[in-house]
């Protein structure tokens, strides 16, 4: 697996976001396949050739401020820069979720921006003090709706001049997971023939199927792309049972926070998607648990989200057969949630 070693100082923060690894799951061995409340997917195996196929994650939370919104956010300000739509002086304004308020006040600080952040009040006191600290002005909206959050900074934009990266419709969204996560993975893949290319493959098209959430749908849509040309790869984007906007259902309240917000973004290439599959609270909740104590990794309730799916696309492959998924984010985001209740 390649791996990047900084031997030598680095000019900025900035510069040690992306280049995350990538480890292989134990996957479905260490669950019972079973949804614990109406995901509506079979969890047993249907496929004729028995086992499971392996399952391979890349652990976003390795970007210095341990999720993968830092790519974008450092993407979508430097598009800005060079685009002479920011300047310095220039106050930033941005509706968040959590993690890209964090990316982006980290950005921001670097490069000597003011940050306002609007976002739902539901979002974890973890995440509110981080922004604190790096000193973006938070503005909370009721409940757990981004299109309020939206709204908001929609509104403030306009009327107070302020920037807004606005990463449900930016273009350099989806593009940086093109050009820097996406080819990431295609080198790890060329740099790991003994352990991630079965017999009889080549690397190119070692990967089946590529599970993500969807939030902005950047992720989903630009490493989608990529991968769907170069390797054929099936793209499965997951998303809340409870707000399944997607599948046409209509907007909920959840608790996986980073995905499912509420409508659907811009940014997002529905027609990379080949299958949509739901996830509750839940299972959302106790596959993140299995990843921190059966894998050791300790990462948020999205990645559970994404590791279900997965369990669920490895049984059906079976053998011989890979899936690769994200791990978004750190747990330490969620100490406050029920994540822990058991604790």
């Amino acid at each position: 697996m390649k791996t990047t070693v900084y031997s030598e100082p680095v000019s900025s923060a900035l510069a040690l976001i992306g280049n995350t690894p990538m480890v292989r799951l134990k996957g479905p061995e260490t669950d019972d396949g079973a949804c614990s409340s109406g995901c509506g997917v079979d969890g047993e195996s249907n496929n004729t050739s028995g086992g499971v196929a392996s399952i391979y994650a890349k652990v976003e939370f390795f970007n210095p401020c341990s999720s993968i919104k830092d790519r974008i956010c450092k993407a979508m300000i430097e598009t800005a820069e060079a685009k002479m739509l920011l300047k310095p002086g220039d106050t930033v304004i941005e509706p968040t979720s959590g993690n890209t308020g964090i990316g982006l006040a980290f950005v921001c600080a670097i490069k000597g921006y003011k940050l306002v952040l609007t976002m739902p009040e539901t979002m974890t006191l973890e995440r509110r003090t981080m922004l604190k600290a790096f000193g973006a002005e938070l503005i909370l909206t009721p409940g757990s709706d981004m299109n309020l959050a939206v709204e908001k900074a929609n509104e403030l934009a306009k009327s107070m001049g302020y920037f807004q990266p606005n990463q449900f419709k930016n273009p350099a969204n989806p593009e940086i997971h093109r050009n820097t996560t996406a080819r990431e993975i295609i080198n790890q893949v060329f740099d790991a023939p003994g352990s991630l290319t079965p017999p009889g493959r080549t690397c190119i098209d070692a990967i089946d199927a590529f599970v993500a959430g969807v939030g902005t749908g950047g992720t989903i849509s630009g490493v989608g792309q990529v991968l769907k040309r170069v390797a054929g790869t099936k793209i499965v984007a997951v998303e809340p049972l409870a707000s399944a906007v997607l599948s046409g259902q209509p907007q909920g309240h959840h608790e996986i926070q980073g995905i499912g917000a509420g409508f659907v973004p811009d940014v997002l290439d529905r027609n990379v998607i080949d299958e949509i599959i739901q996830v509750s609270n839940e299972d959302a909740y106790q596959y993140t648990r299995k990843l921190i104590r059966n894998e050791g990794i300790l990462c948020g309730i999205s990645s559970g989200a994404n590791y279900f799916v997965s369990c669920i696309i490895a049984r059906r492959l079976g053998r011989d057969k890979t899936v690769l998924t994200v791990l978004p984010d750190t747990a330490e985001r969620y100490l406050s949630t029920r994540l822990f209740d058991d604790i």
